[in-house]
C-alpha cells in the first residue's frame, strides 16, 4: 500500500516535469524561428514547416490503428478548422514579429493570453468573474502597456501583432475548452496540422528561400517536430496533474526565452519588459488562485 501511495503521489511531479519539457520545446521553436527569420526566411515559410511537420506526425499517429477514412472524420470539422485558423494566424504573425522583437518581449505580451481568456469567458462562456479576477484582468492589461510602452522609444509596431496573437490564443483556448471531451486530442492535432499545411502551402512555395546551410534546414524541419512534441507533452502532462497544479509552471517559458535571447542574440530584458512580465505573471497567478478556490 505504501508503494502504491508513493506512486500516486509521484504523478503530479511527472505532470510538472512534462509541463516544463513542453514549454522548453515551445521555447526552442521560437528560438529556431527567430534565428531563421533574422537570416531572412519569410514567416509564411517558417509557419508552413511548423504545421507540415505537425501534419505528417499526426497522420502517422492516427494511422497506427489503420488508414480507414472514418479514423480521420469528426462531427465538428468547421469548429476544428476555425480553432486551427486562430492558432495558424497567431503563428504566422508571431514568426514575423520575432524578426524585429526580442524573444522576451514577444513572450511577455503573449502570456497575457490567460488574462484575456478570463475576460472573454465572462462574455463568451457566461462564466462568473468576481472582483478579484476583474482586478487581475486590469493588472494584466497594465502589464501589457508597461511592456509595449506605446508612447515610448521602445515601441515597435509589430507589438500590436503580438497583442492580436494573445487574443487569438485566448479564443483558441476557449474553443479547445468547448471541444475537449467531445473531440479526441489526436483528431484536434490532425485538423490543426491539416489546416495549417494546406492554407500556408501556396504562400510558402511563392516565398520559399532555401536555408544557406544544412544546419538551417535541420532547424527548419525541427519547427514542426518540436511543435508537435510540445503539444503531446502538454497533453500528457494533464494526464498526471491537474490544471491547478500545472498552470504556474507555464511561466517557465519566460525563463527559457530569456536564456536563449541572452545566449544566442546577446539581448538582456530591460526594466520595462521585466516589470511588465511580472505584472502579467501576477495577474495570471491571481486568476489561477481564484479558479482554484
Amino acid at each position: 500500500m505504501a508503494v502504491a501511495a508513493k506512486s500516486t503521489a509521484d504523478l503530479p511531479r511527472l505532470g510538472i516535469l512534462l509541463m516544463l519539457l513542453a514549454w522548453l520545446a515551445f521555447s526552442v521553436v521560437d528560438l529556431g524561428a527567430k534565428w531563421l527569420a533574422v537570416a531572412g526566411l519569410p514567416a509564411a515559410q517558417l509557419a508552413f514547416m511548423r504545421y507540415a511537420g505537425h501534419f505528417v506526425i499526426s497522420v502517422g499517429v492516427i494511422a497506427k490503428g489503420g488508414l480507414e477514412a472514418d479514423r480521420f472524420k469528426t462531427d465538428h470539422p468547421w469548429q476544428l478548422i476555425s480553432r486551427a485558423m486562430l492558432l495558424i494566424s497567431a503563428t504566422v504573425l508571431n514568426f514575423y514579429a520575432l524578426r524585429f522583437l526580442p524573444l522576451t518581449v514577444v513572450s511577455a505580451i503573449m502570456f497575457s493570453s490567460p488574462v484575456i481568456v478570463c475576460f472573454l469567458s465572462f462574455f463568451v462562456l457566461n462564466e462568473r468573474v468576481g472582483p478579484w479576477r476583474w482586478a487581475a484582468i486590469l493588472l494584466g492589461f497594465v502589464g501589457v502597456l508597461v511592456v509595449v510602452r506605446p508612447f515610448g522609444t521602445a515601441f515597435h509596431p509589430t507589438m500590436l501583432l503580438i497583442i492580436y496573437n494573445a487574443t487569438a490564443l485566448a479564443l483558441y483556448s476557449i474553443m479547445t475548452r468547448k471541444l475537449s471531451g467531445i473531440v479526441a486530442v489526436d483528431t484536434m492535432q490532425f485538423y490543426l496540422g491539416l489546416t495549417g499545411t494546406f492554407i500556408l502551402l501556396p504562400f510558402a512555395v511563392w516565398s520559399w528561400i532555401q536555408p544557406a546551410t544544412n544546419w538551417g534546414m535541420v532547424v527548419l524541419i525541427g519547427l514542426g517536430v518540436l511543435g508537435w512534441g510540445g503539444h503531446q507533452l502538454l497533453t500528457n502532462a494533464h494526464r498526471f496533474g491537474t490544471a491547478n497544479q500545472l498552470m504556474p509552471f507555464t511561466y517557465s517559458f519566460l525563463i527559457y526565452v530569456a536564456l536563449w535571447g541572452y545566449l544566442f542574440f546577446g539581448t538582456v530584458p530591460d526594466g520595462g519588459t521585466i516589470s511588465g512580465a511580472l505584472l502579467i505573471m501576477c495577474a495570471g497567478l491571481i486568476i489561477w488562485k481564484r479558479e482554484q478556490r
